[in-house]
């Protein structure tokens, strides 16, 4: 942290950051709308429900631009234009009858705003508290998480008041407000020079053998060049996948597959972003304490005894919501841990660029799960593919060790952050 601005600053900084987010994890509701606008068009359930994964892939497709977008016009002006396409995207969804303008509307540009304030409020976060990533990263996208909790009340109420097009109205006008709001009080971190003390403080890692040491700041092009970009890619796109698809379709599943009606499936909604929220900020703070990656195989093991226990067991009640929210929980660790991993992996300086690129993971997780179900015909065989790779995942990241080059070339090294201070 510098220490030139004042706790009260940043602190600012951080409600403004969650404002935001909250704003921008109203999209996890998406799962409501879909038998509601199936009701009002006819169209097919599956049609209707790839929505969401356009939504999300587009919200990873814009992390890949977003850090170039915030150096020339500065993170306020960006995340405000953002909050108000993301709102008038969905503004305009009330006025679309047919899917290709929901594709377009609810999906590309709700999606692209989303993506673009996503990733830049929260790699200025982060570099706000350089100490406390997996903390600060879980505050943020915790409050992402609790949009997500809120709105699940708010839309459901929304869509059974004014009905299911007047909701998108509301929705987005409320939203608007939100990241705007939270816009203006943000502040873009000073950017630091790689050696600083803070920098060293926060993003700094210990080898086997105690010797402390800090990773070199790596452009997009130097990343690209090691093996571990790639293997944290895959890690993220698995651990993406089972997320996504579960929330797209949850309320689906307790109805088909668990036998609950309506009104008890839609609470799986909220169970998600219960325990999406708890992952995130449990997880997190975790994270700073020991190995990040070593978590990580933990919440894909859980995901994939979860996603075996879907496939094959008789489901309860007990049981679907069990799953649901294992499921839940560890996709809210995973996505708070991993903006961590890729600062310890490739430095805090183009941290917004660098985890933009693993992030198309999401987009591509969120895509593959619907393929897979439309290919393999139903929700249980997709289950199990995702368990499988989830074990494939699980066995990448108890291995995987961060780049050497650029640094003091050391054997032995793992993720667990050090506790010593500069």
């Amino acid at each position: 942290m510098t220490t030139t601005t004042p706790g009260s600053k940043r602190w600012l900084i951080v409600l403004g950051t969650v404002i935001m987010q909250m704003g921008l994890g109203t999209i996890y509701t998406w799962s409501l709308f879909n038998a509601h606008l199936v009701s009002k068009f006819g169209w097919e359930l599956s049609s209707v429900s790839i929505t969401f994964s356009i939504t999300s892939f587009a919200l990873a497709f814009a992390t890949l631009f977003a850090g170039k977008l915030q150096d020339r016009f500065g993170l306020r002006r960006l995340t405000a234009a953002a909050g108000i396409m993301l709102g008038l995207g969905l503004i305009l969804s009330s006025q679309a009858s047919s899917l290709p303008m929901f594709y377009l509307l609810a999906g590309v540009v709700v999606g692209y705003a989303d993506g673009t304030a996503y990733i830049t409020s929260l790699s200025n976060l982060i570099k706000w508290f350089p100490k406390n990533k997996g903390l600060i990263s879980g505050v943020s996208v915790g409050a992402y998480g609790t949009g997500s909790l809120i709105f699940k009340y708010i839309n459901g109420s929304l869509i059974e008041s004014a009905g299911v097009s007047n909701a998108f109205l509301y929705w987005g006008f409320m939203v608007m407000i939100m990241i705007v709001i939270g816009s203006m009080l943000v502040r873009e971190a000073p950017v630091a020079a790689p050696a600083s003390a803070a920098m060293a403080a926060g993003n700094r890692m210990k080898t086997a053998a105690g010797a402390v040491i800090a990773p070199k700041d790596y452009t997009v092009k130097e990343m690209l060049r090691t093996k571990e970009a790639y293997l944290l890619f895959v890690i993220f796109f698995t651990a993406c996948m089972s997320g996504l698809y579960l929330i797209g379709i949850v309320k689906d599943i307790g109805v088909q597959l668990a036998g609950l009606d309506v009104a008890a499936a839609a609470n799986a909604v909220a169970m998600i972003a219960i325990f999406n929220t708890a992952g995130r900020l449990i997880l997190g703070a975790l994270s700073d304490r020991m190995s990040r990656l070593k978590l990580i195989s933990v919440t894909l093991a859980v995901t994939a005894v979860a996603m075996f226990t879907l496939s094959y067991a008789t489901l309860s009640y007990g049981i679907f919501f069990t799953c649901v929210a294992a499921i839940a929980f560890c996709f809210g660790g995973n996505i708070t841990v991993f903006p961590a991993i890729v600062s310890d992996f490739f430095g805090l300086k183009n941290h917004s660029k660098n985890y933009g690129v693993v992030y198309q993971g999401f987009g591509i997780g969120a895509l593959s799960g619907s393929f897979i179900a439309a290919f393999l015909g139903g929700f249980k065989p997709t289950f199990i593919v995702i368990g499988l790779l989830c074990i494939l995942a699980c066995i990448l990241a108890v291995s995987l060790k961060p780049p050497v080059a650029g640094q003091a070339k050391v054997k032995g090294m793992s993720l667990k952050p050090s506790r010593h201070t500069a």
